[in-house]
């Protein structure tokens, strides 16, 4: 199992290109049932969840090329199965995405219930009921849900809480459902926009995506179609306070700033610097610490739970004493024990951490518990006053395209090693 090692080396100064959205670019993927017919999706990062997306739609039977600018083309005219197994799907929850478009186009689906970062629970009760008030039939045996339906049919949906992927799988399987479909509370987030906008390409007909009610007429078939993903808002973030905590300059490139309002907010209350263009967003923070800011998190537009992990970090060398409160996930302070390990002055108390900061942090062996907390822990790295050996990073591959090299084209000391040769090199007399 690899391991990453920082070493401060002082502001972050430089130009950083920013990924295609992973959260969005999983539900494309998926989408790609609902057509028998291609698919072509651009702007696809190289992540670890991407691979397993690949292998869990083509073990369904779809079949994928890749072109030389690395835009995937999905086929799913061959599908063959309708069966998700618990070896794919345990190790990203977004598999359940499968659901709704295997059960609105073939009329069957079982899928296995999914696993995940441990950051809280994320139930696909939402999602059933929906498809449940659809028309569909659904039994969970044997840690399957199991549902069928001749043709779904078009309902009002009212969503208990906001859920990203119950709004996403509900609005998948309402393309093909037999009249209007109403979801409200729905999402808001830029990615559920975003998979829209790819279904509309493909001959949905699909309105209100980006407020909390959206509509959808349902049709009979699907076309071939060509979309590119939005690129990554939270990479864009965790890049940005990366800069932000190193008291450098960071130019994010290929990235929107209409969708990062909530963190570019926060940063600038934090005393940065920002400029924006139409594709780009540059964090000067002229050498000066950042000021602690309270953060609440909350669905979009508010300010985004997988931003907390890096704020937490942020406030733990910014200069006051801060709350964060998390009401997303009640699992999310995870990264917290690691950062008191490096001298961090966090205390939790239920939902709400109370951070003081200080200057910098202290050097120590760190564990990667879930996605966003690796990342906070690479950062947390940049203002340590030695080495951070980072272990279990195969967390941070789930999400962030090749952070070593980009942190590194920004000045950072980061570098991946390989477990064994780690502990070779702890065994070496020292000099």
């Amino acid at each position: 199992m690899d391991k990453l090692i920082v070493t401060g080396n002082g502001p972050l100064n430089g130009e950083v290109r920013i990924s295609g959205a992973k959260n969005a670019v999983l539900p494309i993927l998926m989408s790609s049932l609902l057509v028998d017919g291609k698919l072509k999706i651009s702007n696809i990062p190289h992540l670890h969840d991407i691979t397993t997306t690949v292998s869990l739609l083509g073990q369904l039977g779809v079949q994928f090329q890749v072109d030389e600018r690395m835009a995937i083309e999905a086929d799913a005219s061959g599908v063959n199965q309708i069966r998700a197994p618990y070896e794919l799907v345990k190790t990203m929850r977004a598999s359940i995405l499968v659901l709704g478009p295997l059960l609105t186009r073939f009329g069957e689906a079982e899928v296995s219930l999914p696993g995940g970062c441990a950051i809280g629970s994320r139930p696909v009760n939402l999602h059933i009921k929906g498809l449940e008030q659809m028309g569909a039939d659904i039994k969970i045996e044997d840690g399957y849900v199991k549902a069928k339906a001749a043709r779904l049919k078009g309902a009002r949906i009212n969503m208990d809480l906001v859920s990203v992927t119950g709004t996403e799988n509900l609005m998948m399987a309402a393309t093909l459902a037999d009249g209007t479909t109403t979801i409200e509370n729905a999402a808001r987030e830029p990615e559920v926009t975003d998979l829209a906008n790819c279904l509309n390409a493909m001959g949905a007909k699909v309105t209100g995506a980006g407020s909390d009610v959206i509509t959808i007429e349902g049709v009979k078939k699907l076309h071939s179609a060509e979309h590119r993903a939005i690129s990554d808002r939270i990479e864009t973030g965790t890049y940005l306070v990366a800069g932000a905590v190193t008291r450098g300059r960071v130019k994010c490139k290929d990235t929107d700033p209409t969708i990062l309002d909530a963190v570019l907010g926060k940063l600038r209350e934090a005393g940065a610097n920002i400029a924006v263009g139409e594709d780009w967003i540059e964090l000067d923070m002229k050498g000066k610490r950042p000021k602690a800011v309270n953060i609440y998190t909350a669905p979009y537009p508010a300010f985004p739970t997988d931003m907390q992990a890096q704020f937490v970090l942020l406030n733990a060398v910014a200069d006051g004493t801060v709350t964060v409160v998390e009401t997303i996930f009640e699992n999310r302070f995870m990264h917290v024990q690691e950062l008191q390990r490096m001298g961090a002055d966090i205390q939790l108390n239920g939902n709400t951490a109370i951070v003081t900061g200080k200057p910098s942090l202290s050097g120590a062996p760190v564990m990667a518990t879930d996605l966003r907390a690796s990342a906070c822990l690479a950062l947390a790295g940049l203002v340590a006053d030695s080495p951070v050996t980072i272990d279990r990073i195969y967390h941070i591959d789930r999400g962030y395209d090749c952070i070593e090299e980009k942190l590194s084209q920004l000045g950072a000391s980061i570098k991946r090693v390989a477990s064994h040769v780690w502990a070779r090199e702890q065994k070496k007399p020292a000099a």
